[in-house]
């Protein structure tokens, strides 16, 4: 955790990959184990497949910052073709990590950084969410990633917490909160940390 007690994220994915919505679930999770949270997106041009930015910031006591998050503790990684085109890695904090959602190895991940020398961690969260949900709905997975290698929550809450928000959303379609209850432990289970 950060030493100013705030732990921040910054998310990197495409419209329509639900980066966005993972960051506000992250956000709505925190909030309910009694965190003061934000969570936001950083719009620019709106259309399916454009690179997209969101932020959450989670602490423990109430947090005045109202600015994008440039020195992030977590950069997550919502699809790796971003990383030609984006420093995915730029402010992020030495002692940090960046989450990229891949089939490939942290070590073979490395290469593509720029030479970011910190933790990479990876989960092929397209091949998970295929499974479990029968689409390539990566945010579900990398949700589960950022929670497990961020430390930030405690996990059988954020279970509860969420599977009672999938309740709530997914109401009429009881498979599908079925199928994200089952991606997001199986992407807890298969995150790898390097």
């Amino acid at each position: 955790m950060a030493t100013t007690g705030i732990v921040e994220f910054r998310w990197h994915g495409r419209g329509g990959q639900g980066a966005k919505t993972a960051c506000l679930l992250l956000a709505e999770a925190a909030g309910l184990q009694g965190k003061f949270v934000q969570g936001f997106p950083e719009y620019g041009p709106e259309r399916m497949g454009a690179p997209i930015t969101a932020y959450n910031r989670i602490s423990d006591q109430r947090c005045n910052i109202h600015s994008n998050i440039y020195n992030p503790d977590y950069v997550i990684v919502v699809d790796e073709t971003l990383l030609g085109s984006v420093d995915v890695t730029g402010g992020l904090k030495k002692d940090g990590a960046v989450i990229i959602n891949t089939p490939s190895s942290p070590q073979e991940m490395r290469a593509r950084l720029n030479g970011w020398g910190g933790k990479i961690c990876t989960i092929d969260a397209r091949r998970i969410a295929e499974q479990y949900l029968g689409s390539n709905l990566p945010n579900t997975p990398m949700l589960a990633a950022a929670v497990k290698v961020s430390g930030v929550l405690q996990i059988e809450p954020f279970f509860a917490n969420i599977e009672a928000s999938f309740k709530h959303k997914f109401a009429a379609r009881p498979r599908l909160i079925e199928g994200n209850m089952a991606t997001l432990k199986k992407s807890m289970e298969e995150v790898q940390i390097g």
